[in-house]
């Protein structure tokens, strides 16, 4: 195939453009470098099957001309990470909304399929023990800014459907849990690789609230391998997947495993999430997937333990 990925030079589409090319497909990547970096894919430009273009999913034209070009569309471009969402939440809801929308649009019209890459963050504040792709959602109130990203998400979510049901557009929706490892930068609140510098540098762990919120840590190398297989599968068109680990750890326990892994003599710092984000935030207490769904369609089920993956982050910035 000739796969376009939107958001290809991002911590996850570059990942996922090297399994691409390992596999014999032809990638064709768009980024804005925003939230990305060239660094990512530099390494693959010798490539003849690749090529990367420098601009916005938000400007159609030169979309266009890349939907018409490839068979497959990977859309990943989005506004990513909690600080930016809180910092910057015109940015957040522009650009996932409108680029979604382009995207959907066009490979409508050239009848491409395409998996759009949705988030945990849109069951809310559901205090289910285990998340299922069709659970009710609980959303937090529209003027604490933190809940755009998963409105905006959800948006993505509806309209995808929609292009299925109406339009018959081959379409895949991958709802993602915390995907870490190497390439991941902790610039926009991306709490394992903001450990891993801190106790590199002997530094102070901060963690927010109590700690005792919990998150399931997935390889990034489990997750583009799932992608990849999602969209080899025809039954997975029109459908929601959660693609995340389901084994979950407090994230006080987590920057204490840091600390023992790197042998670091770094101390745990708590400090409130107001401090932290301002008083209009919110977190959610856990946030684990049920994976069944993913697990009897393509066999999926992370491979990779979190220590080890701990041990990738952290040799990766020791590179």
């Amino acid at each position: 195939m000739k796969v376009l990925v939107t958001g290809g030079a991002g911590f996850i589409g570059s990942h996922l453009c090297e399994l691409l090319l390992n596999r014999g497909d032809e990638v064709l990547v768009l980024d804005d470098l925003s939230t990305g970096s060239f660094r990512n894919i530099e390494h693959l430009e010798g490539s003849p099957k690749f090529r990367a273009v420098i601009d916005t999913v938000l400007h159609e034209p030169v979309v266009e001309s890349l939907v018409r070009e490839c068979d497959t569309i990977v859309h990943l471009a989005a506004a990513v990470g909690v600080k930016l969402i809180v910092d910057e939440p015109v940015r957040t809801i522009e650009t996932n909304i409108a680029g979604a929308e382009i995207v959907l649009r066009l490979a409508s019209r050239y009848r491409r399929k395409t998996l759009i890459a949705s988030t945990s963050e849109v069951y809310g504040k559901s205090d289910k023990e285990k998340f299922c792709e069709d659970d009710d959602r609980i959303m937090g109130p529209t003027t604490r800014n933190r809940w755009a990203y998963a409105a905006s998400k959800a948006i993505d979510e509806f309209l995808a459907l929609a292009y299925w049901t109406e339009k018959r557009l081959p379409v895949v929706i991958v709802r993602l849990f915390n995907t870490v490892g190497p390439r991941q930068t902790g610039r926009y609140g991306m709490v394992l690789p903001r450990f891993v510098r801190h106790a590199l540098a002997g530094e102070p762990l901060v963690v927010f609230g109590d700690g005792q919120q919990t998150r399931c840590f997935v390889h990034v190398s489990d997750v583009v391998t799932a992608i990849s297989k999602l969209l080899d599968e025809p039954a997975a068109v029109g459908e929601i997947f959660n693609i995340g680990s389901n084994r979950e750890i407090s994230i006080i326990d987590l920057a204490k495993k840091v600390i023992e892994i790197t042998g670091s003599s770094s101390t745990i710092r708590r400090i409130s999430y107001e401090e932290a984000y301002g008083p209009s935030f919110e977190d959610m207490y856990r946030r684990m997937p049920d994976i069944s769904k993913a697990e009897r369609l393509i066999g999926y089920k992370p491979a990779v333990s979190l220590e080890d993956t701990i041990k990738d982050v952290i040799n990766s910035m020791l590179a």
